[in-house]
């Protein structure tokens, strides 16, 4: 290896690789595709008015919404995605990689026909939505079909993330544990999740950013109803019809919220 391909560090005697410059300008031409069309819908924005129209009444109700059922989701996903990323990462079963297929699936598919599969499931002529009608229980068009629909699009980032920890860690301390008498429950809440909690962590906060953003599922599963289901990106939408300097300060607040929430709480492992 050259010298330019790695060097020492002076104080900790850590090992920095380098990397091809040309990777450099590419990263770079990446970055600024992205920050571009941050920069230019800052430069559109009418700062004259813009704390009014961040501050109306619909504008916080909408962010606030937003950010109490992206909480919810996120707890759901923590509910639900750790158990399934554990039984991918260290079970054998048949069908593995079918089961694997359709947790990931909200990945690739649009998010109106998630919210189309969510109301066909839990709508008042559903799967499950006729029986919950029975039971005097209607989750589309309510606050609930909000947090089911951020739930199912960012599940998969939060099951990919500890899953992608879990076999990264590999499985020979929870063997130890086991070996030395340790319960399967003691192993998990012991071994597993301290060894996990920084993919956990990751996993959580793109699960929330995920979830603030969601729009397409949302709006086809729980309609838009101000206070109840309306959340930002919905509003955004609704503004840019009919006020674009609006919809334009609503989406760089809704840019600054979910950056201040991934530089607050997500720091990769190495970052000092």
């Amino acid at each position: 290896m050259s010298r330019s391909d790695s060097h020492t560090g002076p104080h900790d005697g850590r090992v920095t690789l380098g990397v091809p410059r040309w990777t450099l300008l590419v990263a770079a031409l990446g970055v600024l595709f992205i920050m571009l069309p941050i920069v230019g819908m800052t430069l559109r924005v009418d700062w004259s008015r813009f704390g009014a129209l961040v501050t109306s009444e619909a504008a916080v109700a909408a962010l606030l919404l937003s950010l109490r059922t992206a909480m919810m989701s996120t707890v759901l996903c923590l509910l639900f995605g750790v158990p399934m990323a554990l039984g991918l990462a260290r079970s054998r079963f048949p069908g593995q990689r079918l089961v694997r297929a359709v947790v990931l699936l909200p990945l690739v598919l649009p998010p109106v026909v998630g919210g189309i599969a969510l109301l066909s499931t839990f709508g008042r002529r559903g799967l499950l939505g006729e029986t919950f009608e029975v039971l005097g229980i209607q989750i589309a068009f309510s606050t609930t079909a909000v947090v089911l629909a951020q739930t199912f699009v960012a599940l998969p980032f939060l099951v990919l993330s500890v899953e992608a920890t879990l076999r990264a860690s590999g499985a020979r301390f929870e063997a130890v544990a086991a070996t030395l008498g340790a319960t399967p429950g003691t192993v998990f809440r012991r071994v597993t999740l301290p060894l996990v909690l920084p993919g956990l962590l990751s996993g959580a906060v793109l699960a929330f950013a995920r979830a603030l953003g969601e729009f397409g599922a949302t709006l086809t599963f729980a309609g838009s109803l101000q206070g109840v289901t309306r959340t930002l990106p919905l509003e955004i939408y609704l503004q840019r019809e009919t006020d674009a300097d609006a919809a334009v300060a609503l989406a760089l607040l809704l840019v600054a919220v979910a950056l201040i929430v991934m530089v607050a709480t997500h720091r990769p492992r190495g970052l000092s």
